[in-house]
């Protein structure tokens, strides 16, 4: 009988490990979705606070289990802010040893076009742990050392793939930010832009305006030179994007006179010269565009009346006034047809 007793403990103590070892090495993700990510923040990296974010996300079917497990192997102890993908499918021990060394998802950061600061600094609060006012100050006050100032900042930033972990400090990110930068602006970059008569940041400046200006690659270098030859001359400049960058409406398709007496060191109506800083961040594809910008004697375009994109060039106000003419014409028309096709729309 006593045998009996030993044996079906033995069976129940052999089950009940093996119903365990299933618990951690099995599949025990409790979400449908391909991953979920897992967020350790810096300063609250207490495991109690971890295992309430597991529960609340609904990441494991036995949270009871993992904490088991978790707690057998240290990895109270041993906790690392970051961020953390959870697979489906992963298992409690793969979770725990994900933990237990730290091993983070990296993140990356695909900037493309970027206006304002602001805009940077919204961007980087949602992708990364650095809170938003902060990155604000950030680029307000400690980036004069590298020869950048509030205005001048954002022509640090470079459209690229940058790749961090979460948790990245802020000069960890700004540090790479600027390492792209040196990249770009190789010595023979840096000689272009004096043959033409600007600095990088001014070169900078005016490419983020051609940004705005055209999306048609072989019309923005010259594009470039007629901004060159107004530079040069002391012209205004008269940038309808940088009326947008004033105003901070970025909505704008058409800039109406009563635009252009806004009050603002980026308003070039008003203003002769470059604007404090760049309105953008443009492409080192437009940034060649000026650099390689070629000799002409254009000081005016004017988008072409088939709305194709493209510009037409000339060199006389006259000549630029026939053309703007075409244009607004053919715009009134389009837009004609426009109301018309929305109303029989609407009435159908």
């Amino acid at each position: 009988m006593f045998r009996k007793l030993v044996i079906s403990v033995l069976m129940i103590v052999v089950l009940a490990g093996a119903f365990a070892g299933w618990q951690f090495f099995a599949a025990n993700t409790a979400f449908p979705q391909k991953s979920k990510y897992l967020y350790i923040y810096t300063g609250h990296a207490t495991w109690p606070e971890v295992l309430k974010s597991v529960k609340d996300s609904n990441l494991v079917k036995s949270p009871g289990m993992f904490d088991l497990l978790a707690t057998k192997l240290d990895v109270p102890e041993k906790l690392k802010a970051g961020r953390y993908e959870i697979k489906n499918g992963m298992s409690l021990m793969d979770i725990t040893r994900l933990l237990r060394n730290g091993t983070q998802a990296p993140v990356k950061l695909i900037i493309t076009k970027l206006r304002t600061k602001e805009n940077l600094a919204g961007f980087l609060g949602r992708k990364m742990e650095v809170d938003s006012l902060d990155v604000l100050t950030y680029l307000n006050d400690s980036l004069k050392s590298l020869g950048f100032d509030s205005n001048t900042v954002m022509a640090m930033i470079y459209p690229n793939t940058y790749t961090y972990f979460w948790n990245a400090s802020m000069q960890n990110i700004f540090d790479k930010f600027h390492e792209e930068y040196k990249r770009v602006w190789t010595d023979e970059r840096r000689q272009q832009a004096r043959n033409q008569g600007l600095t990088p940041i001014q070169a900078y400046t005016l490419a983020s305006i051609v940004e705005e200006e055209s999306t048609i690659r072989t019309d923005k270098d010259t594009i470039a030179s007629i901004y060159l030859n107004r530079f040069k001359k002391g012209m205004r400049l008269q940038a309808d994007p940088t009326i947008k960058f004033a105003m901070k409406d970025f909505t704008l398709r058409r800039i109406h006179t009563k635009y252009l007496s806004v009050e603002s060191p980026y308003n070039t109506y008003m203003n002769a010269g470059l604007p404090p800083g760049p309105i953008c961040t443009p492409s080192v594809i437009t940034l060649d565009a000026v650099l390689h910008s070629p000799q002409t004697n254009y000081l005016y375009f004017v988008a072409k009346s088939d709305f194709s994109g493209r510009h037409v060039f000339t060199t006389t106000f006259d000549q630029h006034v026939k053309v703007a003419n075409e244009f607004r014409t053919a715009l009134s028309i389009e837009q004609q047809k426009r109301a018309i096709k929305d109303s029989l729309e609407r009435h159908k």
